[in-house]
């Protein structure tokens, strides 16, 4: 059997709701089944990461096992002392499995792929969410089964949307009432609809039908025009946007959606980012959860250093700073090569320009 990758085919789902229905029955009187809930995390996990190529789950299991570590030893440490370079050196173990499968490309070791497993990022955000939570204080206690599923929880493995620890730890240790509930299942179709829109319908039109004939044309330019700029590549500009929007915002539906029928209410992705009026509003509406993480875990930390310490003095110099390493940071995550470096310096000149642009106002 191969590795069945979540939310790929409409029949996905079928197998999936009735996977979940002892789960939605439970939670309709009031009940969380906790065993049944971790049997079927397993069903989908080992679908997942143990079909055919079993590589991937023996490295989810051996990330787990080292981020664990990773974070109870810090834990252990922190009840006791607050050091910043311990600290420090414990996030870094954190996102050393992540730097180097996202080196791996550079370096094309075959021993470092090993580390690769679908979702990887996502892991590693809510790991490090944790550890930079518990340096502040507000996580004072985790018990190792809290820690495996809030990382393990299925619907967002492999493509997010990134929740917070205590907003999840609410959720799961909760059971909503009767009314909540249906507005949960409400909100569940909803999204599980639109999801389907998005991904197998309007997706797959930009993606699979109109995409590849836009290539075609935008490549039939090149070397005729200076830069090799053309209407058609601009043609293909907008459509792979709109593809990569509404595929990844289905993904992004497809787990809201299920994790309403499981009684958690992750928060969404995107938010009609194509209306937003600016940069910063757009950043605001597309990949919300990833953003805000950015935001709250390296912009606002960095800010907060660089004033604490007294670095650079000018209020406006030391935004753009944040910005431009906010943005650098999130370019290399997407990718090692030159291209990911130059979109995040676009995004972050953007900002830049953006800022400068409300202030003259």
């Amino acid at each position: 059997m191969n590795n069945i990758t979540p939310y790929s085919s409409p029949h996905y789902f079928i197998y999936l709701l009735i996977l979940l229905l002892p789960i939605i029955i439970g939670l309709w009187f009031g009940k969380r089944f906790r065993i049944y809930d971790m049997f079927a995390s397993i069903v989908v996990l080992i679908t997942a990461f143990f079909g055919g190529n079993m590589s991937q789950g023996i490295s989810l299991i051996c990330y787990i096992i080292f981020e664990m570590l990773i974070v109870f030893i810090y834990l252990s440490y922190r009840k006791k002392h607050n050091g910043f370079w311990v600290f420090t050196t414990f996030v870094i173990l954190a996102i050393i499995p992540l730097v180097f499968v996202k080196l791996d490309p550079l370096i094309k070791n075959p021993t470092i792929s090993l580390f690769a497993f679908m979702g990887i990022s996502y892991l590693t955000f809510k790991s490090v969410e944790i550890i930079m939570e518990i340096r502040d204080g507000v996580i004072k206690e985790i018990k190792p089964y809290e820690f495996m599923r809030f990382l393990l929880f299925f619907p967002t493995i492999t493509s997010g949307p990134i929740d917070r620890f205590r907003r999840f730890q609410k959720d799961v240790v909760n059971v909503p009432s009767r009314e909540e509930y249906v507005e949960l299942l409400h909100s569940g179709v909803n999204k599980l609809m639109q999801g389907l829109l998005y991904k197998f319908i309007i997706g797959y039109f930009f993606g699979t039908l109109l995409l590849p004939k836009i290539q075609i044309l935008t490549l039939s330019y090149r070397g005729q025009t200076p830069l090799g700029l053309s209407w058609a590549l601009v043609a293909y500009m907008y459509v792979y946007s709109m593809y990569l929007f509404f595929d990844f915002a289905g993904y992004s539906l497809f787990a809201v959606a299920i994790s309403n029928f499981m009684g958690v209410k992750t928060p969404m992705n995107f938010r009609a980012p194509f209306k937003s009026k600016n940069i910063k509003d757009f950043w605001n509406r597309w990949h919300i959860t990833l953003s805000f993480w950015f935001r709250d875990f390296i912009y606002m930390r960095l800010m907060f250093t660089v004033i604490k310490h007294k670095w650079l003095k000018n209020r406006v110099t030391i935004a753009n700073v944040g910005y431009l390493t906010l943005f650098l940071i999130m370019g290399f995550w997407h990718g090692e090569t030159w291209y990911y470096i130059v979109y995040g310096l676009f995004h972050a000149g953007a900002m830049i320009t953006n800022d400068a642009w409300l202030r003259f106002k």
